[in-house]
């Protein structure tokens, strides 16, 4: 059980860093510091949009317009910590 949560944990965190690679990769690309021609640029910013947008657009749907900010990764990363910390009590209430 204890491998198990340990996987899932890193799970979780191993997401939270692709959430904020993206989001760090859409500033870039919104202030023109790396070009989207660029196969390279291209082909992380394909998989980082393929990956986070399922699991972003529900919660986008969910949140009302704020103009131009996106807080849709932020909820997402909360969530995902809950979560994380909500299985480790558990884990912790079982076992003991």
């Amino acid at each position: 059980m204890n491998a198990l949560l340990w996987l899932f944990n890193t799970i979780i965190q191993l997401y939270i860093y692709v959430l904020v690679a993206s989001a760090v990769l859409s500033w870039l690309v919104a202030f023109n510091v790396v070009n989207v021609r660029n196969p390279i640029v291209s082909q992380i910013g394909e998989f980082l949009y393929r990956v986070t947008e399922p699991v972003l657009r529900p919660i986008r749907n969910l949140l009302p317009n704020l103009g131009g900010i996106d807080i849709s990764p932020i909820i997402l990363i909360l969530l995902l910590l809950f979560a994380q910390k909500l299985a480790t009590d558990l884990y912790v209430q079982l076992a003991f």
